[in-house]
């Protein structure tokens, strides 16, 4: 067996180059037009006239037109020993994509085969083709580092030499970025979100972008995330200069696997200025990613968090609020149980992972540790990633103009009352949300969840597995107790391919009498959002705005069980914030190249507990809705109410455009006015800045 090696350059062609191997005794296929060209180009000759027949004779199919499809054909090809060449394998999202890249390779001529040691022998090629075809200008040489093995057989091997060439053939060849075209999810990271969402969202695309996170495999068919990523890309000579500035630190590819192991940073210092006790904020955070794919169907992605830090003094004061029974000090808000670091800080790790399973096109499957999200905002009222990761079971199905999602997942409640022999209580949550496009303008979504405890031996309720039927006639099955089940609706509108509208409706302890003919009853548990993006605002390329109302009324999402509210580890699973506010919030997002920038406002109405008293007002999921002091009259800002604002300023440098690696400076502001001082909720006003070296790969949310 003798190797050659296969690097793409720019458009689609590519280049063969020698590795420990002569091949002065090849000669390469030759088309009739490079019968005069000498041997040093023969190589080039042969690349250029493939690559600008394919070129100028693909004609791309008007459904991948209509529906603005932007991604990547990967096309494997040899030439045999009667020259005539030979389609071995076609990747493309549509059919319509593989017959015309049939026809094209059909329609080829017959050539001079290659030679090799004076005998016709088969050479075997691997070409990307990318869509839309003026993308391929985009493209950039690739790194020598990155060829792929081309495979020349000679003489057949002895058995020796096959045990050899089997060892050997394990080895690095990667070209492409596997990652960008694979079932693993695209990290819940607001501004990573932002720079797809338009072209995501075009009018007449029938994508579905509620349900979170998505898959690289979705988007990239809109988005090229390895064409977006390579404009980036710095000329870096050095191994070093390439790890850091650009690439993966350690990958591997073949045509059958690859995997990506990279470290990863969330080093922060600042200064809080309302804090006298400290000089100084800090946090100290190291990550180890590893993702992958075995074949076409099974990916995995794991990262590792060893993290201390000491915040902002009213994000330490919410934090130890909602701390875990058994001693621990505080819940980091979205990361999990701390310990005491060194007195004055926290020291909290964290692990995150899954396993992604694609079975079939329209279906896939997952099994891990982390977060979900459904909604087009920046909050969610139904499922968002504010609480701590957890375990969940995902299925994903998506055919015609739908998307199904179904999600189980294991939560705990850790609070003192509700500790078991020194074990948190295990509780369930089990939901479905169907997104449907209704037009190439509108969607719309039907959101179903229900929350079991773990009592009386009962575990995990098989009766919930069911993916299709109504979560709250098994509710009501099971008994009067046995579950809580909240029902949502969605909506999206595209106005234009720079503007669209989306909302969310919520409903909690479902009854008409007193949603629609209470007065101020109670029992109208209800939230609701509206927002509205605007992509490439006022003809400025990448200014990202977007404008955001919410509003939940008190008690939403507390029930009179101990544990059947809608949380885990102390915090909400749909908004930071509980319930008993509304808010308004502006975000404008800017990037150019590298160079990022966002500004972030959010006007608040909330409505807290006297301390004093013991009176329920509604702000607390986690408290008995039986604590009411009445039941109507009940109005969102009702008890405490406060006034808050925050505000904050972030601009920063991706410093590798792969892993997401950022180096930033923000400012924070943060007014806080309650109408009644308490030992709990009291005037103060926090200015808060930072600087640090960040890999972006979730959300941190500091506007409690």
């Amino acid at each position: 067996m003798k190797y050659i090696l296969l690097l793409p350059i720019l458009f689609l062609s590519f280049q063969i180059t020698a590795q420990d191997t002569n091949l002065s005794s090849e000669v390469y296929p030759e088309f009739p037009e490079c019968e005069n060209v000498d041997f040093q180009n023969q190589q080039q000759c042969f690349n250029q006239t493939l690559v600008t027949y394919v070129t100028s004779n693909f004609q791309v199919p008007d459904v991948v037109k209509e529906e603005n499809y932007k991604g990547q054909l990967t096309i494997i090809f040899e030439v045999d020993e009667e020259g005539k060449f030979q389609l071995i394998y076609l990747d493309a999202a549509y059919e319509e994509l593989k017959d015309e890249t049939k026809r094209v390779f059909e329609s080829l001529p017959g050539i001079k085969p290659a030679r090799y040691n004076g005998r016709s022998v088969h050479m075997q090629f691997k070409m990307p083709l990318r869509i839309p075809l003026q993308n391929n200008a985009a493209i950039q040489p690739i790194p020598e580092e990155d060829e792929i093995a081309l495979k020349v057989e000679d003489s057949k091997p002895s058995k020796d030499e096959n045990i050899l060439s089997e060892y050997e053939n394990i080895k690095s060849n990667e070209i492409t970025s596997p990652r960008y075209n694979s079932e693993i999810n695209i990290p819940l990271s607001h501004e990573v979100y932002s720079r797809f969402d338009a072209e995501f969202n075009q009018i007449g695309t029938n994508t579905h972008s509620a349900s979170k996170p998505l898959l690289f495999s979705e988007v990239n068919r809109y988005y090229d995330f390895e064409a977006h990523r390579d404009e980036m890309l710095q000329d870096r000579s050095t191994y070093a200069g390439r790890k850091l500035w650009n690439e993966h630190l350690v990958r591997f590819q073949t045509d059958k696997y690859w995997f990506t192991l990279d470290p990863g940073f969330d080093l922060q210092i600042g200064k809080d200025f309302e804090q006298t006790s400290h000089d100084f904020t800090y946090n100290n955070g190291r990550q180890f990613i590893v993702q992958g794919g075995l074949g076409k169907k099974f990916n995995f992605y794991s990262v590792v968090y060893e993290t201390q830090g000491r915040f902002a003094e009213y994000y330490n004061r919410f934090a130890e609020s909602i701390k875990p029974a058994g001693g621990d000090p505080a819940i980091i808000p979205g990361r999990g149980v701390a310990k005491t670091f060194m007195d004055d800080g926290y020291d909290y790790p964290v692990a995150e992972g899954y396993l992604s399973f694609t079975p079939a096109e329209f279906i896939n499957i997952q099994f891990g540790h982390g977060k979900n999200f459904i909604g087009d905002g920046y909050r969610s009222l139904l499922l968002s990633d504010n609480a701590s990761p957890y375990p969940y079971l995902k299925l994903n199905t998506n055919f015609w103009k739908i998307k199904y999602t179904n999600t189980w997942m294991s939560l705990r409640d850790v609070r003192p009352q509700v500790v078991n022999s020194g074990s948190y209580r295990t509780k369930y949550i089990a939901n479905h949300y169907l997104s449907l496009n209704v037009t190439k303008r509108l969607n719309l979504g039907f959101f179903e969840s229900v929350m079991w405890e773990n009592d009386n031996d009962r575990g995990f309720d098989i009766n919930y597995l069911n993916p299709v039927i109504f979560y709250r006639a098994i509710e009501f099955a099971t008994g009067a107790d046995g579950g809580n089940a909240i029902i949502g609706l969605t909506g999206k509108y595209k106005f234009s391919n720079q503007m669209y509208a989306y909302g969310q409706w919520l409903i909690d302890e479902f009854s008409s009498v007193d949603v629609f003919g209470g007065e101020g009853s109670w029992k109208n548990k209800l939230g609701f959002q509206a927002g509205l993006k605007y992509f490439d605002a006022f003809k400025v390329d990448n200014l990202y705005l977007q404008a955001e109302y919410n509003q939940v009324r008190p008690y939403t999402f507390s029930h009179n069980s101990i544990t059947l509210n809608y949380g885990h580890n102390n915090q909400s699973m749909s908004h930071l914030w509980g319930a008993n506010f509304r808010e308004f919030i502006a975000i404008a997002r800017y990037k150019k190249d590298r160079m990022y920038g966002s500004a972030k406002l959010i006007f608040g109405e909330r409505g807290f507990d006297f301390s004093e008293t013991g009176e329920y007002y509604g702000q607390d999921i986690y408290r008995n809705e039986e604590d009411r002091p009445f039941d109507t009259g009940v109005q969102i800002g009702q008890g405490n109410t406060t006034n808050s604002f925050y505000s904050e300023f972030e601009a920063g440098y991706i410093v590798n455009p792969t892993t997401n690696l950022k180096l930033f400076a923000s400012f924070i502001y943060r007014d806080f006015n309650p109408q009644t001082k308490t030992l709990t909720n009291f005037e103060n006003s926090t200015t808060w800045i930072n600087f640090g070296l960040r890999t972006d790969i979730f959300n941190w949310y500091f506007d409690y």
